[in-house]
């Protein structure tokens, strides 16, 4: 009867599989943001709702008649901090190695290195505002949060927009988004931070980081170049042109600047 109720509880807390509405009209002023590099958020951390318990059939979805919405405030999703990319252990919850929803079996990994994957991402906000995420902590959709079918809880990803490279570091801690086609479901905040929440829907990347790894971007990115040590690089590798140009002998004094320069 435990391991029933475990598994009910796993299930039951899916992230959203519809796309919210628009935000209400009328919206409110966002809140001063705090001094440059503050790890605290302007908007207190979500509360459990317990109104929001239940309303779940095992292997389905969260009140699937009740529509998601965002919320009816503007939000200053730059004074909220990014997760910061650090080791935790695996959630009790939310980390059966197969689970099943809507008659479909996931298989939750091992390990987050190295999954990258490039797909549809989704959002959700208040109809999930206070309710338990699937590894049991409490959905804030004021945070940097997301929901995930296979990967571990919790775990970390840099969700980067493809269409405006617009990215945002999340902290993974729930399942979904169970609709065909989407990789991951984002908190509104991270939605906002990205600008999809006005399409519902981005095509984005999803790179999983380690510690360590925070500042990891797209896969097509250009590469940062190593900076360049003065004190050794006159022992660096030469190449076959090196050689030849250094074996040249010295230029005339007469000649201008520019005519012992190699052509081509």
């Amino acid at each position: 009867m435990r391991r029933l109720v475990a598994a009910v509880l796993v299930l039951g807390l899916a992230a959203c599989a519809s796309q919210p509405t628009k935000p209400d009209a009328g919206a409110k002023a966002p809140p001063a943001s705090p001094a440059t590099g503050s790890t605290t958020s302007p908007y207190p951390p979500a509360q459990e709702d317990p109104s929001k318990r239940g309303d779940y059939t095992a292997g389905g979805l969260y009140a699937p008649h009740i529509k998601d919405s965002a919320p009816g405030e503007d939000i200053d999703v730059s004074a909220i901090p990014e997760p910061a990319v650090v080791a935790e252990p695996r959630s009790r919850y939310g980390n059966r190695s197969t689970y099943s929803v809507l008659g479909k079996n996931y298989h939750v990994m091992d390990d987050a290195a190295g999954y990258v994957e490039q797909g549809l991402a989704s959002y959700y906000g208040k109809k999930f505002h206070g309710r338990r995420t699937s590894n049991m902590e409490v959905y804030d959709m004021y945070a940097f949060t997301a929901a995930h079918k296979t990967l571990p809880l919790p775990s970390f990803a840099r969700v980067t927009n493809l269409d405006n490279n617009r990215s945002v570091v999340v902290r993974v801690n729930d399942r979904g988004p169970f609709h065909k086609g989407r990789i991951i479901d984002l908190s509104y905040a991270a939605a906002v931070k990205l600008g999809i929440t006005r399409a519902g829907t981005g095509r984005v990347e999803v790179r999983a980081l380690l510690p360590g790894e925070a500042q990891s971007l797209r896969a097509d990115a250009a590469p940062v170049p190593a900076p360049v040590d003065t004190r050794t690089a006159d022992i660096a590798p030469r190449t076959t042109m090196d050689t030849l140009v250094a074996a040249l002998p010295d230029r005339p004094a007469s000649l201008p600047a520019d005519a012992a320069a190699p052509m081509g």
